[in-house]
């Protein structure tokens, strides 16, 4: 039997570009590839390299696995070298300038483009499948709803990078959920540039609800997980089925950005303070023990001090149970590229980072002490050396707090209702 062609797959970047990676690498022949998720590049016949183009930091991450993908592959390590995805979307004929030794260069949108190239040498093209080569564990999967982005906020380049919203029909989601379900995937983690939006170009009304509803009768998923949830198109029909639907999740990631009306205007939110702080406390009136997340930007043109003191004020007030928080990245294209002056030096944004991430470790440290004693529903992710790594239904994984669990004999993937015994500013123990 001949031997088969290795590919190694880097994906940066967000979760949508995990999905994207999946898919592609599902869609080939196992009988003729050896695919591999990997997390950095690898000797092997084909190394591609999904790249993400959204902020400096991911640009420079993306410059830096592509050009150690070009040292391995000058020392014969690697066969051919293929980019793809938001950057080179984004960068396609500069990086051919800047890095000739790359192979191939593709966009967001080239999967059959590149199944092209990795099929020529064998005169064969496989038709694409439904198959997804799952980089998570089994257990989990993220189920990518729509493509783009239709919104017009100052600072995000992804509208131009992935094109308008356009959002995949419920029966097709439903067929790729079923899928995932006989592999033996157990949470369902929705994610989109805006869920909220999902169905408003195809079916001419906000459709969330109809999906989650459809999603949750599918057997063997337990969990529903609702990532980016944007404040504009939150509905009280959504409400009501996060509040009534038993798998799904009572846990909302709506990223906020600031509060400050003169923040929020200069970046094109849609809406105002008091609008964003009524749809919170709505939420949190009508569905009991719900965990919100949330992200904020910090050192964007225009952030006057006494709108980051009122940012500071609010997260202290409000006390969001999850909240990351990022400096400005100044995007080529972007309005806030063109309108502004990148105006905070670096050191300035992090600082402001650190004082928002100050406060926000010390609630969650408080928020956690008072699940002391408390007994979780908890899902196993993995085992390193003798302790269990778990997550509540209030935690995503990867970016949320993680349960460390001291027993014996726990199944991955399987869940546990389990006592809480200790905490941390961003664990929770089992003992």
């Amino acid at each position: 039997m001949p031997k088969k062609i290795s590919i190694n797959l880097v994906t940066l970047g967000c979760a949508k570009n995990s999905v994207d990676s999946e898919f592609l690498l599902g869609s080939l022949d196992s009988n003729l590839f050896h695919c591999k998720h990997v997390t950095d590049v690898m000797p092997c016949d084909f190394l591609l390299i999904n790249t993400c183009g959204f902020i400096n930091d991911a640009k420079a991450e993306s410059v830096n696995t592509i050009l150690h993908g070009v040292e391995l592959k000058k020392e014969g390590k690697i066969g051919t070298l293929i980019i793809f995805g938001c950057f080179t979307e984004r960068y396609r004929e500069d990086l051919k300038k800047e890095i000739p030794e790359v192979d191939y260069f593709f966009g967001v949108n080239e999967h059959q483009a590149i199944k092209n190239v990795l099929y020529s040498d064998l005169h064969y093209f496989e038709k694409l499948n439904e198959t997804r080569f799952l980089s998570t564990p089994k257990h989990y999967a993220f189920l990518k709803i729509s493509e783009g982005c239709n919104r017009k906020c100052s600072f995000c380049a992804i509208p131009f990078i992935r094109g308008p919203y356009i959002s995949k029909t419920i029966k097709s989601l439903v067929h790729e959920a079923e899928l995932l379900a006989k592999q033996g995937v157990k949470e369902l983690i929705l994610i989109a540039q805006d869920l909220t939006f999902y169905g408003i170009d195809i079916y001419k009304k906000a459709s969330l609800s109809i999906l989650i509803n459809k999603l949750s009768e599918i057997e063997g998923i337990k969990w529903i997980r609702l990532h980016y949830l944007y404040p504009r198109y939150f509905t009280s029909e959504l409400i009501k089925t996060i509040s009534d639907n038993p798998k799904v999740c009572k846990y909302i990631d709506m990223p906020i950005q600031h509060i400050s009306d003169n923040m929020l205007k200069i970046m094109r939110r849609g809406n105002n303070k008091e609008q964003t702080i009524n749809l919170l406390n709505k939420i949190r009136e009508s569905i009991p023990g719900v965990a919100l997340r949330t992200t904020i930007l910090v050192g964007h043109p225009g952030e006057t001090k006494k709108d980051f003191e009122e940012l500071k004020n609010f997260i202290s007030g409000f006390t969001f149970d999850r909240l990351g928080v990022f400096p400005y990245s100044h995007e080529e294209g972007t309005d806030s590229y063109k309108n502004f002056k990148d105006s905070f030096s670096a050191k300035v944004k992090e600082e402001r980072v650190a004082e928002i991430m100050n406060i926000q470790q010390e609630i969650s440290y408080r928020l956690n002490q008072d699940k002391i004693g408390t007994t979780q529903e908890i899902i196993i992710d993995r085992k390193e050396n003798d302790i269990f790594i778990g997550r509540t239904r209030f935690d995503s994984p990867e970016i949320d707090n993680e349960v460390l669990i001291y027993k014996k004999n726990l199944k991955i993937g399987g869940f546990y209702f389990l006592p809480i015994t200790d905490a941390q500013e961003f664990d929770l123990v089992s003992d």
